[in-house]
């Protein structure tokens, strides 16, 4: 069965348009990788700050293989331009993160619904 890895993700106020832009902005960045199943970035409603980015995940080693690949030099290499939904860094500096803190919590699937179809 699948994995989902959630990243908690502490946002403060200010700084959550900028985190959405830029999560929009990397779309199909994880889409493509091997084994990736589902993504879905959560906003706080209400009595949070806490974003929560949702994955699920064929098994370990493709996350893995994901966080070593693809995401780290996503994570390694500045972003040129510095306009305001990359925290305005300068030109080929890596922008301000917009997250405060983050944790990883990691989940085996042992249950899973969907519809039924009629």
């Amino acid at each position: 069965m699948s994995i989902v890895k959630i990243n908690v993700l502490e946002v403060p106020a200010e700084q959550r348009e900028v985190l959405e832009k830029r999560f929009a902005s990397r779309a199909g960045a994880v889409e493509n990788s091997d084994g990736f199943e589902w993504f879905e970035l959560l906003r706080p409603v209400e009595g949070t700050d806490q974003y929560l980015v949702y994955t699920r995940w064929r098994d370990e080693a493709a996350f893995q293989a994901w966080m070593e690949g693809p995401m780290k030099a996503a994570h390694q290499q500045g972003r040129p331009g510095g306009d305001s939904a990359q925290g305005g860094a300068p030109q080929g500096e890596r922008p301000r993160p917009a997250a405060s803190g983050s944790t990883l919590w990691s989940f085996d699937v042992v249950q899973q619904a969907a519809p039924k179809q009629s």
